[in-house]
């Protein structure tokens, strides 16, 4: 299956690393990759289909099987992407 669009380089703030299973987190990053945008309203998934087109920043939110909450943000040059809390951002 081909992704979407390129994330650069991957990261992962510490909060993610000890809250979420690694799993998940790749689960979560394949469907970033490949615009399941997760948890987010309809406007928001219809706001980063826009910016896939545009070559804006993209912000996925997921849910853990435990009900913790983390995002994937890849940068709008898609120089990078990282996976942390909302209270990493």
């Amino acid at each position: 299956m081909k992704i979407n669009f390129f994330p650069g380089s991957i990261s992962a703030m510490p909060g993610v690393l000890t809250e979420i299973p690694r799993d998940e987190m790749f689960t979560a990053l394949f469907r970033h990759l490949h615009c399941d945008w997760g948890d987010l309203s309809e406007r928001n998934k219809q706001k980063n289909d826009r910016a896939l087109q545009r070559g804006e920043r993209l912000i996925s939110a997921y849910h853990s099987s435990n009900g913790t909450m983390f995002l994937i943000i890849t940068e709008a040059d898609r120089s990078a992407t990282t996976i942390l809390r909302p209270s990493e951002y």
